[in-house]
């Protein structure tokens, strides 16, 4: 082929290339287009046999780094409840409006660590809820082999549950070719106990008051049943 042809073609296809790219960027946020997140009020302080402590008497464990959560996040929730056997539960919750690459999650496997805990072990299950099934992240953390602090945790991009960073990429890929960027949010339960199994249960029965408090739009938003 004459080499002028060539180069031509070749250009061609680079700018049809540069507007099929252009064409299915994400331009619209989810989070534009329906009522807005309002953490404070969204999630409930009483529901079920649990109750919001104004004093918390268990240190809770920021889940992001302050500079991080700026970057990443445009809301945070930390709070912690107790039922009326004096289990406590501390609850976190960040949600961003936009989850694309340039605005990742920042998973508690990581900011565990970074605040000196050792991470024990890690396990990807479903666990049942009155409302359907959620697929979470179980970690064992432990601070100084006195602090034992198991944690349960989901992450949602838009309404689509994950525990995977290949999960996350088709998540995008979803939404991207529908035009959206996605919002997303990580919550995320904890407890100081020395017994896992136990602590997973606890989790799990919280989970299941709060979503069942929830309308089911917010049930769709927070867990995706």
């Amino acid at each position: 082929m004459n080499p002028w042809l060539r180069n031509c073609l070749l250009l061609v296809l680079m700018l049809a290339a540069s507007g099929l790219a252009l064409a299915l960027k994400p331009t619209q946020k989810i989070a534009d287009q329906g009522p807005a997140v309002d953490l404070e009020t969204m999630i409930p302080k009483e529901f079920g046999d649990w109750r919001e402590e104004q004093h918390n008497f268990v240190q809770m464990v920021d889940p992001q780094q302050k500079e991080l959560i700026e970057r990443i996040y445009t809301q945070t929730l930390s709070r912690t409840y107790a039922n009326s056997n004096g289990y406590r539960v501390m609850l976190a919750i960040a949600y961003g409006d936009d989850q694309r690459d340039s605005m990742q999650t920042h998973y508690p496997e990581v900011c565990y660590p970074a605040q000196g805990f050792e991470l024990i072990s890690r396990e990807r299950r479903d666990i049942a809820s009155s409302m359907g099934s959620i697929p979470v992240v179980q970690l064992v953390t432990s601070l100084e082999k006195q602090r034992i602090e198991p944690v349960t945790y989901w992450v949602m991009i838009g309404d689509i549950p994950i525990t995977q960073g290949w999960e996350k990429k088709l998540a995008e890929m979803r939404y991207g070719l529908k035009g959206m960027i996605p919002d997303g949010l990580l919550f995320r339960v904890s407890s100081v106990d020395q017994d896992n199994r136990h602590a997973f249960a606890m989790h799990q029965a919280f989970i299941d008051d709060i979503l069942s408090a929830m309308s089911v739009v917010e049930r769709k938003r927070f867990a995706g049943t």
